[in-house]
């Protein structure tokens, strides 16, 4: 059954910032260990040290909860690629060692990246705040590295043809149909969209 959306919840305070945290970690852990199956309710809630109708307040289930763990981790990659941005003399190249770098930081851990992205791709209606806040910060970091603080609605297209691609990719690799290589290839390939003429698009 689909899952209604939430309203926007309140700010956390600090005490709950840090329990949501806690939750985050040990997520991430256990899918680490185990991939999406390993993630169960009782045991990240065991594992953070909270109790079960706590965690269900932060995360009403685990779809919820990796899809915030995989926006916690681009977050901690947009922090890193502004302290050291990709190099290159032109966007495309600058976003395609973007994305590479952050395929870099999901292959580093294969059961996690499996856990997320399988989050995202059975995400419902209900979890669409979660995505979306994926989605904007996935914009954010293509953006930065193509040096667009405001960018044009064709501008904003070619970056979402660059996300679907990078997001296939990621899934296909995953899946073992596709080596790194090719990964590496089909992210240049899309990415070249940016530098070419409107009319060419």
């Amino acid at each position: 059954m689909t899952a209604e959306a939430r309203p926007a919840a309140a700010p956390l305070t600090e005490r709950q910032e840090a329990r949501r945290r806690s939750i985050l970690r040990a997520g991430a852990q256990l899918a680490g260990r185990g991939g999406f199956e390993a993630v169960q309710m009782r045991e990240v809630a065991d594992a953070a040290g909270v109790a079960l109708g706590t965690l269900y307040r932060y995360f009403p289930s685990k779809v919820h909860l990796l899809v915030a763990i995989m926006q916690d981790q681009l977050q901690h990659l947009h922090i890193t690629l502004r302290r050291r941005p990709p190099a290159g003399d032109d966007a495309a190249r600058r976003v395609s060692e973007t994305l590479m770098r952050a395929f870099r930081a999901l292959q580093s851990d294969p059961h996690l990246a499996d856990a997320m992205v399988r989050a995202l791709t059975f995400a419902d209606r209900g979890v669409s705040p979660e995505v979306d806040a994926v989605s904007r910060l996935t914009t954010a970091i293509v953006l930065d590295a193509m040096g667009v603080e405001e960018p044009t609605q064709e501008q904003l297209s070619v970056v979402r043809v660059i996300e679907h691609t990078w997001h296939s990719a990621l899934i296909t690799w995953l899946s073992g149909r596709e080596s790194i290589a090719q990964v590496k290839r089909d992210i240049e390939t899309v990415c070249g969209l940016i530098d070419l003429p409107a009319d060419r698009r």
